[in-house]
């Protein structure tokens, strides 16, 4: 995983904060990958950062060229059917938050595109 390369702002970030269940099965890991895939073929769609810790906490962060490209997306059907998954049975919680990103920058000494 790396830095997900994003365009000049402002466009918008939907961030997904998760408590994994205990058990890890149930296709888990095969879901989030083809998710992430089908994600990246989404119109609109920019990039993803996701990282998980041992204990089963997560933060994933998909950034979205506008507000209608993640409506689009969160009415796709195999995205529907993976948040039932995660509804029974692979989150013990979870929060979705949207921001719009109105700046951005990086660690070199040039600015990101627009900036």
């Amino acid at each position: 995983m790396s830095i997900a390369p994003t365009p000049q702002p402002p466009y918008f970030a939907v961030i997904f904060t998760s408590r994994r269940t205990a058990e890890d099965s149930d296709g888990y890991a095969r879901m989030a990958e083809a998710m992430t895939a089908l994600a990246s073929s989404q119109p609109g769609y920019l990039g993803v950062e996701s990282a998980r810790d041992g204990a089963g906490f997560g933060i994933t962060v998909s950034y979205w060229r506008d507000e209608e490209s993640i409506a689009g997306w969160k009415r796709n059907a195999a995205h529907l059917a993976a948040q039932r998954g995660g509804h029974e049975r692979w989150y013990e919680d979870f929060a979705t938050r949207v921001a719009r990103v109105e700046r951005a920058y990086a660690k070199d000494t040039s600015p990101r595109e627009g900036f």
